[in-house]
Formats: structure tokens, C-alpha cells, sequence
């Protein structure tokens, strides 16, 4: 019988870790059933002839929970070799919902992930109330890549105590079983698992707190039991751990982490790993906690980015340093080309620079009270502000830097700012490299990505549509630590396995992440050699007009997705044979609720 697909001559990067081998890949129904020197008659071909062959990457922490629901494509991480995602991260999303708390839920996702309330509104399609009925519904949409979702706290926890949820009030016990009863149901029906935020630095588009960050211990370790009566299921969580505030609130706010990881019985927990630009020391605490975790048998990872984890600045973007001028708001609805002539006029700019900005942050604003701080810091910020270049330069030097631009220019930070800004009749971006990069240098996420428990995670795919395009990361990740960097370079198979058969068995996914007879036909075909990103450019083409970044890259010569190919020659082909992943682990006999 012929084959569907055969991908002949490539070097095999098979995702175990080992050296690459060169073999040809023959596919049938969505499977690989052959590798090695073949000779078979196959319907279509693939010439990897001096290309790369990889496993399909596999996302841990993506945002995709609204855009699933009206958009097949899910750019940009079908355009950086994903073919697999985990959506539902950091306690939001949209199900279980009641129909009075839409709104409600959309303002969560606005506020703690930089979605425009209006795309959601405009583009989801509800129909749904329980989780079951949410996936049955992204599952109609056909898309480019597997989904698996996360229950989230927040839409968990607003759906059974409404008001409350937000009240600064905890939940009761009848509130702590009717949550568990939901998650066990959810899990039951095939969810990932459970995730939940508690951070500060989240709020919904009033600023409100997220109501998981409300949750006490008692609320958090009976939902990770929940997990633990499944034979599958993992726990995402992010935390600030009590930025600046010394060792005892960060390690009463860890063993709450730990706690629920005891709750859950064995099932694998992740958390955030960043060096916080308030408490640059902190990461290594957070990595010390989960290495005294592992050693008593708690199997707790982190998430780790392998750039800094920074945000896009640009007169186009949802926020630039001057959005809180008066002079600036004035001219704020004008078209782009407008504000740049206003802008470049001598008494505005003077106006503009000397005048102090009204406050982001704090009540009826989303925005973290971080960027207030750092705003009124503008000329140390200014040290980690790079004009974004195009090919992008994710690790520059301090020469490269606008405090640097300031110094050699005789003017100040914010004068070098606006100028900047004001480049490219004001498509300029600047790269704002808030955490991973205390040091000047990405030594440090080297450190992080290298330690024995660390997964690549982070990417926000789907989120922050207006201020980054983190969904690149798996280009970073082989471009720049497997070739280009200057030195620290990590080894290829190494780094092949990091986006592949590490984030699969973490999952649970037990089909996918290594190429081997048997499993799933999801995999990439890259020219390495040419494998960089481009400059991020903003789309008008979320719902409702929302705009969002996306980020092309070059060196993607295909990706295939359950034996289709989904992208050729860096370009969607329109095939989106990708479904909901439902982990369908039995439970247990008993469930009990502590």
C-alpha cells in the first residue's frame, strides 16, 4: 500500500536527546510506520535532502482559549513550528461560565493578558457552559495544530461564587466541593489539567485583583486533590512570590505551591521562573525550593523563556512611555501619520518632554504598578530600551541601549525615547527587556534553561497581542542558543528535545514528542542553516478590528501535522487537521474533598 507521505534524506533530530541520523520518514494515516533507507511508492513527497527534521513542538503555556474559537490558523505559533498547544494558562479562560458572567470573564482576559474585550466580544461564539461543552466547541473549528486545555481558577471559581469570587472573601466549604465536582468533571471529559495565577501584576481591565489570587491554601489544595484522583492531569501556576519582601512572606507564598503539589499525589506541577527586575535574586530562591521539592518527592518544574522576557513599545502598540502624557492623549485618536507630525513639532515636543505623565496604574486600570515605577525611573529603564532591528537582536549590548543613545547624543532618556519612537514615520519599535536581562546578557537564562528540571514554557501564544510575540520562542530557542550566539551555544539534539519529548511526557502526551514507528505525524523540516525571525509588524485582523503582532520567520520548510502538511515553505497551506486533545485518564474509584 503506498504511503500518504514521505519525507526522504533528512537529518533526524528525534527528540530522545541522541545525535542526529539521516533517514527518510514514510507516513499513513496520520502515523509513522516506517524510518530509515525506504523504497516505497508514497502519494506526496517531501525532499529533506540537507534539512533538519524535528518532532512537532509542543507549547506548554499558551492563550488561545478565545482565538480557538473563530480563528483555524492560531498564528503566530503555527508559524514557528508548534503543533501542539496547552491553552488555559494562569487561571483564565472562559469555562466553565454562566451566561450572566461573559462580560466578566472577558474583562479577566483583557486585563490579565492584554486581549482586546472588544475582539473577544465580537469573536466568541459561546454555546457553551460546563468545560465538556468547551471543547466540544473549539473541537467543531478544525485548526492547525492540537489543542489540550487547562481548567481555569478564575472562570472555576467565578462560576460558583459569582460576586464573591472577587470579594476578598473565602470560599467556603459547600464552594471548595462544588469547585472540586466541577474540576473532576472537567478532567473526566478530557481536560490537561488545572492552572491557576497569583500574581499581583494580574488584573482585569478595572484592576481589580483576579479572583484566584483571592484563593487561600484550604481552596488551592483541595482543587490539586481533585488532580490527584486522575490518572493523567498537571498543575500550571504563576506567582510573584512576594516580590522585595523578604524571605518569610516568599517562603510562606512557595509553601502554598508546595502544599498543593503534596495535594496532588505525584501529578506534575510548573511554575513561572523569571528574574524580577524588584528582586533579581529571586529566581535562584525559586529554584532552591523546587530542588528541595524534587528531593523529597514532589515533582515540581519550571517554566523557563530562553530570551528576556520584555514587551514591544511603538506609537501603534497598546502602550508606549508617553500614553500617559496629557500632550500625548490629546492626539492619541488621530491616525499615525497625524501624531507623528504633531509630535515632531519643536513646541509639542518640548511640551511633551518636560510635563509629568498622569498615573497608569492603580484603581479602574489594569496596568501594573510596576510600569509606574519603572516609568518615573525612565533614565535606569532606559538601560534595558533597544530599538527593535529587523532581523531582531534578542540579546544586545548596553551600546545598543537608548540610555546609551542619550549619553552619546547629549540629551536625556526620554528625548532619545520619542526620538525612537518616531523612526520609521513612527512604526519604530522599542524592545523593553523587563526580565531575564539584569545582567546585560541572557547568562542567566542560560543558568535557568539548563538546569535538570526546567521546561521551556512561557510563550504566551494567543496573549499580549499588543505588546509581544513571545510565540516565537521555539525559533529563539534553536536559532540563537543551537547557532548564532556568540558563545554558551547549547547542543541541537539537546535543544530539539527541550521543545519536544520533554513538554510531551510532562503533558502526559504520550503519542507525540519523538519521531518513532507508531507515533504521531507531527513534525518539523528545517533549513537550519537560514532558521531566523523577522521584526515583529502589527495586523488589524482580530475581531472587531483589534490589532495584534504578529512575527514571520524563515527556515520553516514544513510542518506537518497528524501526516498533513500545515506549512510550506514558511507559509500556511490552509490544511488544519488539528483537534482538541482530550486526556482521557480514568479516575479513581473515591473522590475526596479535604
Amino acid at each position: 500500500m503506498a504511503w500518504d507521505l514521505r519525507i526522504n534524506g533528512g537529518m533526524v533530530f528525534d527528540g530522545s536527546g541522541r545525535p542526529a541520523y539521516r533517514a527518510d520518514i514514510a507516513i499513513r494515516e496520520g502515523r509513522i510506520v516506517a524510518m530509515g533507507r525506504l523504497q516505497g511508492a508514497a502519494r506526496h513527497t517531501i525532499d529533506a535532502d540537507g534539512a533538519v527534521v524535528t518532532p512537532g513542538f509542543i507549547d506548554i503555556h499558551s492563550h488561545y482559549d478565545g482565538q480557538a474559537t473563530w480563528d483555524r490558523n492560531l498564528a503566530p505559533s503555527s508559524n514557528h513550528g508548534v503543533t501542539t498547544t496547552a491553552m488555559g494558562s494562569c487561571g483564565v479562560g472562559f469555562a466553565p461560565v454562566r451566561p450572566t458572567d461573559h462580560d466578566r470573564l472577558i474583562a479577566l482576559m483583557e486585563g490579565v493578558e492584554d486581549i482586546p474585550g472588544a475582539a473577544l466580544a465580537e469573536g466568541l461564539p459561546w454555546g457553551w457552559e460546563s468545560f465538556s461543552e468547551y471543547m466540544d466547541v473549539v473541537d467543531q473549528l478544525p485548526h492547525t495544530m492540537d489543542l489540550c486545555a487547562h481548567v481555569p481558577h478564575d472562570a472555576l471559581r467565578v462560576y460558583v461564587m459569582g460576586e464573591r469570587a472577587v470579594a476578598d472573601q473565602p470560599a467556603t466549604d459547600a464552594d471548595r466541593a462544588e469547585m472540586a465536582r466541577l474540576l473532576d468533571a472537567a478532567l473526566t471529559a478530557g481536560a490537561v489539567g488545572f492552572s491557576t495565577g497569583r500574581s499581583d501584576n494580574h488584573r482585569n481591565n478595572d484592576g481589580q485583583p483576579t479572583p484566584a489570587s483571592e484563593a487561600n491554601e484550604a481552596e488551592l489544595t483541595t482543587l490539586a486533590a481533585v488532580v490527584g484522583q486522575h490518572t493523567h492531569g498537571v498543575i500550571q501556576g504563576v506567582s510573584d512570590f512576594n516580590i522585595a519582601d523578604g524571605p518569610e512572606p516568599f517562603d510562606r507564598e512557595f509553601d502554598v505551591y508546595e502544599a498543593m503539589a503534596r495535594a496532588a499525589g505525584g501529578h506534575p506541577m510548573s511554575v513561572s521562573l523569571i528574574q524580577r527586575v524588584r528582586d533579581p535574586g529571586q529566581w535562584e530562591r525559586v529554584v532552591e525550593r523546587i530542588e528541595q521539592a524534587h528531593a523529597a518527592g514532589l515533582p515540581m518544574r519550571m517554566q523557563v523563556a530562553p530570551r528576556p522576557i520584555g514587551v514591544l513599545l511603538g506609537l501603534s502598540a497598546t502602550f508606549h512611555p508617553f500614553i500617559g502624557h496629557p500632550t500625548y492623549k490629546k492626539v492619541a485618536h488621530l491616525p499615525l501619520s497625524e501624531q507623528v507630525a504633531h509630535l515632531r513639532r519643536p513646541e509639542v515636543r518640548a511640551q511633551l518632554l518636560q510635563e509629568r505623565p498622569d498615573k497608569l496604574a492603580g484603581d479602574g486600570s489594569s496596568v501594573p504598578p510596576l510600569v509606574d515605577a519603572l516609568l518615573e525611573r525612565i533614565h535606569e529603564a532606559a538601560f534595558l530600551m533597544f530599538p527593535l532591528v529587523d532581523p531582531p537582536v534578542y540579546e544586545p549590548s548596553a551600546n545598543d541601549s537608548l540610555a546609551m543613545r542619550a549619553m552619546m547624543s547629549g540629551s536625556g532618556a526620554l528625548a532619545a525615547l520619542l526620538d525612537a519612537l518616531l523612526e520609521d514615520d513612527g512604526e519604530a519599535l522599542i524592545y523593553f527587556a523587563l526580565f531575564n536581562y539584569m545582567g546585560m546578557n541572557l547568562d542567566v537564562v542560560r543558568q535557568m534553561l539548563t538546569h535538570p528540571l526546567a521546561l521551556s514554557g512561557l510563550s504566551d501564544g494567543g496573549a499580549h497581542v499588543g505588546t509581544v510575540c513571545d510565540a516565537s520562542f521555539p525559533t529563539t530557542l534553536l536559532s540563537w542558543w543551537g547557532r548564532d550566539r556568540p558563545q554558551g551555544r547549547l547542543p541541537l539534539p539537546w535543544l530539539v528535545r527541550k521543545l519536544t519529548a520533554e513538554p510531551a511526557r510532562f503533558l502526559g502526551l504520550h503519542d507525540r514528542g519523538r519521531l518513532a514507528p507508531g507515533l504521531r505525524a507531527d513534525l518539523n523540516v528545517l533549513d537550519f542553516d537560514q532558521l531566523r525571525l523577522k521584526r515583529p509588524t502589527l495586523h488589524s485582523d482580530l475581531p472587531a478590528g483589534g490589532k495584534r503582532f504578529l512575527q514571520a520567520a524563515d527556515g520553516y520548510l514544513a510542518t506537518v501535522v497528524r501526516g498533513s502538511v500545515t506549512l510550506r515553505d514558511n507559509q500556511l497551506t490552509g490544511s488544519c487537521p488539528g483537534r482538541v486533545v482530550r486526556s482521557f485518564g480514568a479516575p479513581r474509584p473515591t473522590l475526596s474533598v479535604p
